[in-house]
């Protein structure tokens, strides 16, 4: 045991509910526990959402504990009703076993699955519930959970109290299966504790139950707040979409850009929240917000902790590199994909190959893109040295694109400091 990990999440403020809040730290500190929390495998790649849970294994690792991720194969089939308005679309079993998988991959960054007594396990439900028939699991479980319990939780209540939509009997079943996981768990495991979000209390709190019940258990349940900003709204959603994890959804220019415009209200929480950084770190970062708000020092290093933790040191250079290039450091040899993905929103203009073979002039693209309204204007920008090919100045105004131009098949041009354009060569 290597430090108070209950006292350390407290600091963090990722205590936000506990099943026995005058003992648990003193529990938690007698002995190394086995505790666990669950991911609904919807997509093949973990989402930003996910990393509380995620981040919280991870620091009872650290400090000595042992971790189980449960990958929900079989719950997933159903869909968790928690803070859900409807019922949702269930998955095919081949789609979850491909989400699985990936999930699977991306959790080894955050675990350690071989560093002896506290090696993380990673389960999946599915291989236990497979077995289990449907009268076999309400004769063992299923009479040992009242219905007017049920009907108290919050991921059920506030879908039954509304007029405009219910629940099936499929999705109120879920909790059921939850808190079936966690007395598989500790007579296997012997796991003790389960973690989650604060969306999550009643499932905790009905497997807390049946555990005791079923295995005479004393069973345990922490939860940490769902990660916000602070006018309440989700943290981790992007025009695009959620801000995941895995590079071929979300690059890690993306991922880290993200961080780095995260508002000076909210980023102190995501310091606390999402990286190891200790007190003392955190609380400079936050006199020096206060301080020099203009250096924004809490975001680089909120977005280079966070960008080194899920794409590695190569994904932050990468990322990095493509800031500085976004800021007009000279391009060369970039993949095409990732300057689109630098470049999201800027004009563009499409020439064919055998238009790039015949010569394009800078001029053509600076009209074709949009970036001058007419030729003559081209050539004014030019000659007055605000013309840039790949953010190198180019002062000649019939200078014409050649191979040494390209990366893949883009060229990016700039108009003066800020006004960017793609230049696309070929079918792309």
């Amino acid at each position: 045991m290597s430090n108070d990990i209950f006292a350390d999440l407290t600091w963090r403020g990722l205590i936000h509910q506990t099943t026995d809040d005058d003992n648990i730290q003193e529990w938690l500190n007698e002995k190394p526990r086995t505790l666990y929390a669950g991911f609904d495998p919807t997509s093949s790649s973990l989402h930003v959402g996910n990393l509380m849970p995620l981040l919280s294994l991870r620091r009872f690792q650290k400090a000595g504990h042992r971790p189980i991720a449960i990958v929900g194969g079989a719950t997933g089939m159903i869909g968790d009703p928690s803070g859900k308005s409807e019922e949702r679309n269930m998955l095919s079993t081949d789609q979850l076993k491909k989400n699985v998988e990936g999930i699977q991959e991306q959790m080894a960054s955050f675990l350690d699955f071989d560093c002896g007594d506290n090696s993380a396990l990673l389960v999946n439900n599915f291989d236990w519930m497979q077995s289990v028939g449907y009268i076999q699991f309400l004769r063992d479980v299923g009479k040992h959970v009242s219905v007017n319990v049920m009907k108290t939780k919050d991921s059920v209540k506030s879908r039954l109290e509304r007029d405009d939509a219910g629940m099936s009997y499929t999705e109120f079943s879920y909790m059921l299966l939850q808190a079936y996981d966690f007395v598989y768990l500790n007579r296997e495991y012997g796991c003790e504790l389960q973690i989650g979000g604060s969306d999550q209390w009643g499932n905790i709190t009905l497997g807390v139950d049946l555990g005791r019940r079923m295995n005479g258990a004393q069973l345990h349940g922490v939860t940490c707040p769902l990660l916000t900003k602070s006018d309440g709204s989700k943290m981790g959603k992007t025009e695009k979409g959620a801000l995941w994890l895995g590079a071929d959804r979300t690059s890690p220019y993306a991922f880290f850009q993200y961080w780095m415009r995260v508002d000076d209200a909210d980023v102190s929480n995501c310091l606390r929240f999402l990286t190891g950084l200790d007190q003392e770190t955190v609380e400079q970062l936050d006199n020096a917000r206060e301080s020099e708000p203009h250096q924004r020092a809490s975001q680089k290093k909120l977005a280079a902790e966070l960008t080194r933790m899920v794409h590695g040191d190569e994904g932050l250079a990468l990322a990095e590199r493509a800031t500085r290039i976004f800021f007009g450091e000279e391009i060369e040899g970039m993949d095409p994909d990732e300057l689109v993905e630098i470049f999201p929103d800027v004009p563009s203009c499409q020439f064919s190959k055998d238009q790039f073979n015949e010569g394009i002039g800078l001029i053509d693209a600076f009209v074709g893109s949009g970036l001058a309204k007419s030729k003559g204007e081209a050539r004014r920008t030019i000659e007055q040295g605000g013309g840039y090919v790949n953010n190198r100045r180019v002062e000649d105004f019939a200078y014409r694109f050649s191979e040494k131009d390209l990366n893949g098949h883009v060229i990016v041009i700039r108009s003066g400091r800020k006004k960017y354009a793609i230049a696309s060569i070929g079918d792309k």
